[in-house]
Formats: C-alpha cells, structure tokens, sequence
C-alpha cells in the first residue's frame, strides 16, 4: 500500500482526479475579507475544497488498489485516530469511481470547510445573524450603519434554483445501479453496504417545506436502498404525515458530494423551519445553487457529484441493519422505510464522498464539535446566563454535555438542566454537567476536579426520565429512559449547604508574573504551565 503526498502547490490547471481525463480542473478558492481579516468566502463544490486541503498538505492520495470491503475503514479509522488527513482512494477494486473520505476529520479543516479560522469564529457568526434574524436593533446610527453588509447578506443567501447542472451532466434512467458506486461495508458485522455522508432530501406534506438530513442509506440492492430516518428526524417526520394523509409515494433524493458548507447543514440541529440550503448559504455566504431532479419533484445541490432520485412507499418498511454505529457499537436490525431508485445522476467524473463512523474519535466527532459551537449560540438564546459548553468527543455527540453558567439563584443549575432537555435534540443528552463561569468547560480536568469537590450525590444529583437516542443501546426502552443532570457549582445556603463555601486556592497574580518573569533563572529544565 502507499501513500503518496502531491507538492503543496499544485498548478490550477491540473485536474485533482486523474482517472478521466473529463474531470474538471480546479478553480482558486474564493476569499472575502471581512473585519479586518482574510477568511475563504464559499466552497464551490467538493472539488474546490479537496484541492484548498490538498495545497495544504491535508489531502492524500492512496494509489494502492483497495477494497471497499472493510479495507478501506480500517486504513481510515487508524488514519483517524491519528489526527490524520483526508483519504483520496483512486483505485478502489472493481469500480472506477475515486472515493473520499475523512474530509472533516480535525478542527482545522472543519473550521475551513465552513470559511472560518476557527470553529469559535463560526460561533460569532451565527450569534451576529441570530441578533439580526430576532431583530435586535443596533444602538445609534453608526451600529447600525455597520450592519448594512451583514443585512444585505441575509437578503442574498437563499437557494439559488438553475438549469443546468454539474450534478446532470450523466443522466441514467434506465436500469439505474447504485453499484456504480464503491459503497463501503464499514465493519464486519454490517448488515451490507452503507452510504453514510449523505444530503437525504424529503418535502413536509403539509407545509411543502424541505428537510434535508445525514442519514445512513443500507443498499438493499441495486435499486433499493434504506432509509434510516429515526423517530425523532425530521424526515421521519415528513414520512408519517404522508401516510397520515394517506398519500402512498414520498418523493426523495439523495445528494452525495456537495460543497462542505451544504454537507454540514444536513447534520445541523436547526431550529424548525430554518431551511438546511439557507443556512448554507448563511455559512458559505452566497447562495446554493440548486436543480430541479429529473424523475422526481426534488431540488437538489446542482453541484453535488451523485444524487439518487427515487421515492418512499408509505406503506413499506423493511428490516434494516446492523450498523456499527457512533456509539462504538452495532444497532441492531429494526424497520425502516425504503427508497426505491428512480433515477441517478452524476458528474461525468464523479467523485465518490463518505464517511465512517465506530468508536471516537472519528470523523464524525468533528462535525460534531462544529453542532457544539453552533448550538451554544442558539442555547444562549433561552439561557443567557450560558458562558460556554462542551460536548466531548468521548460522549459520542450528545451523549454527555458540559455548561458553564454565571450562577445568580439557588436552583440555577437545575433550571439550565431542564432547559437544555427541552431543545430539540438535546432531549436526547443523557448526562448534563453544570459548573460556575470560572470553569474551563473545555479541560474535562477541570471539569472533573469541580464534580468531585462540589457535588454532594444526594443533593446535587437530578435524574429525569424522557425520549432518548434510538442508537442508545443501555437504556431498557427503545427510545425512552433516564437522564442525570449533576450540579457541579458553587452552592448556595438555600440549596440545602448551611456551611460557609470554601474559596479556591489561588496564587497572588503578582507572583505568579514574577515567576514568569524570572523562570528561566531557575534553570529548571521544563516549560512552565500557564
């Protein structure tokens, strides 16, 4: 095997894919600069950001022939864990089809994929749009001279439907395959093959609003596929007021491939009736362009590398799995609907895009820290006296989350806790620690010290039952069970500590300076902590 790094300046003019000599070339990336700094304005498509990482050392090539069975993950997982970079396999057995994987496999080129430095950036954007969205007027005529650009971009980053498209420059209709594509079995006792990075598209019924979502698709065969919409998605959702409405076919389509900022929309916990497109284009800050499909009544990523068109019987589920999963274990074999393949459209070189999931960290673990710095901002919303939240990776997303509050009112903590089960899917989070505004949420030492100083287990401990994960395989109920919620703040004498609380221990700042001043006097052979 062998793995082979390209100069990090690659002539524009050369095509990133070289097994057709019909694949596109690559343009320069965009750049805006906003504030006083220079940061990437949109992605394109998913060339133009493989070809950013690849000019940065964070992209390889894999010229070595490889299986898409199992091989493929155990390079990648290890590749992974790591803290390597994006995969491009060129040569995947039995298939002539390049596939990629491990595009947001760190911070940096997460933060890239969504045109920031750094994922905390992202947070400043969103909570700026947020102020703008719930009309927060500026104080004074020079503020609110200031937000005219940002206004302007707000008017201007809704979906964009065209004509032509990359995604339909190959169009099969007739015996449509989706084994044209090098579909992975990512682990042994995988019920098949599964795409995983994808843009599953449904329409709402009712409202003909549009739901796009990360679902995993089982191929069943070469035109059927699973769809793994849990209960608690919203395009299970759509799927139940169909056959509510006794409405028998659901029209779909499942984009494989679009630029970064449209890929991670599709796994963001959006408030209800926030478009996945316009958040996109919210994040790329220019619109996505968008095409209508051509069997179905669906408009995709005109720039995607492959959609699947097709539709869902209402009336049709099928025993869908296992899957190694997130959790670092295997979903059992459950009921899902179908969706049987109408149509595939493609790139004429069409780059295979996916992902794979099992225990962290993985690839998934950093769109998930990009959900953390975007859901804070929506958590300060309801919850201002919120300073900051961590998600770590080792709770698999949700499973645990990490607060800090400025702590005001007996009883704060608990009121934040409740809170937090109440918003959408952190309904599903099953441990919820709180902790003073002094602590560093992000050093789980720290965290961890404060959990074993300041929680009394009788008092500081609130267990709850409600909805939890589908994938949660410890709790005795599918879908239902129990959620703690540990008080790690400072108490007060209302909350049941009559005993005056200790102050932390801390140096005088004068002599913590003087050390710093003077530590290279001490010849002491090692770097002081800050």
């Amino acid at each position: 095997m062998t793995l082979r790094v390209l100069a990090p300046i690659i002539p524009l003019s050369t095509p990133l894919v070289s097994v057709s000599s019909e694949a596109r070339t690559i343009p320069p990336p965009v750049l805006l600069r906003s504030f006083g700094r220079l940061h990437l304005m949109a992605f394109r498509d998913l060339r133009e950001f493989m070809a950013f990482l690849e000019r940065r050392d964070q992209l390889v090539r894999v010229t070595a022939s490889v299986k898409a069975d199992l091989e493929i993950t155990e390079i990648t997982d290890r590749v992974s864990k790591a803290g390597g970079p994006a995969l491009l396999f060129e040569h995947v057995q039995g298939y002539d089809v390049p596939l990629v994987i491990n595009l947001f496999g760190s911070l940096e080129r997460m933060a890239w994929a969504l045109g920031v430095d750094r994922l905390d950036d992202l947070g400043a954007r969103i909570k700026k749009w947020l102020d703008l969205v719930q009309n927060r007027p500026p104080e004074g005529l020079i503020e609110k001279a200031k937000l005219l650009p940002e206004l302007a971009e707000i008017a201007r980053i809704g979906p964009h439907e065209v004509r032509d498209a990359p995604c339909q420059e190959v169009v099969i209709t007739d015996h449509p395959s989706v084994n044209l594509f090098p579909i992975l079995k990512c682990w042994p006792g995988d019920g098949g093959p599964y795409l995983t990075l994808t843009m599953c598209h449904s329409t709402d019924p009712v409202t003909g609003k549009r739901n796009i979502g990360m679902y995993r698709c089982q191929v069943f065969d070469d035109r059927t596929i699973g769809m793994h919409w849990q209960i608690h998605k919203g395009g299970a959702a759509h799927f139940r007021e169909a056959n509510r409405a006794g409405q028998r076919r659901m029209d779909v389509a499942v984009a494989i491939g679009a630029d970064p900022a449209s890929i991670y929309a599709a796994t963001a916990p959006l408030p209800p009736g926030i478009d996945e497109l316009l958040f996109a284009g919210f994040l790329r800050r220019k619109p996505v362009d968008i095409v209508r499909c051509k069997s179905v009544d669906v408009m995709v990523p005109a720039n995607a590398e492959i959609v699947l068109e097709g539709y869902v019987d209402t009336d049709e589920l099928r025993p869908e799995g296992p899957f190694g999963d997130h959790t670092g274990h295997y979903t059992p074999l459950e009921p899902y609907p179908v969706m049987h393949v109408t149509a595939i459209t493609h790139r004429r070189a069409p780059i295979y895009a996916t992902t794979i999931v099992g225990k962290p960290p993985m690839e998934d673990a950093y769109l998930g820290k990009a959900t953390e710095r975007f859901f804070l901002q929506l958590l300060r919303v309801v919850l201002p006296e919120v300073v900051d939240m961590n998600m770590p990776i080792e709770g698999g997303f949700h499973n645990i989350v990490v607060v800090s509050i400025r702590k005001r009112y007996p009883g704060q903590a608990r009121k934040v806790m409740c809170a937090i089960w109440g918003m959408m899917l952190m309904m599903l989070s099953k441990f919820i620690i709180v902790v003073d505004e002094n602590v560093d949420v992000q050093n789980l030492h720290d965290v961890l010290f404060r959990v074993g100083n300041n929680v009394d287990p009788k008092r500081d401990t609130l267990i709850v039952d409600g909805p939890v994960d589908a994938l949660d395989h410890s709790s005795p109920y599918e879908k239902f069970g129990w959620k703690m919620g540990l008080d790690a703040t400072a108490k007060f004498p209302e909350e049941g500590h009559p005993r005056p609380w200790p102050p932390d221990i801390e140096m005088a700042p004068e002599i913590k300076a003087l050390v710093s001043e003077r530590w290279r006097e001490y010849g002491i052979p090692l770097e002081p902590p800050h």
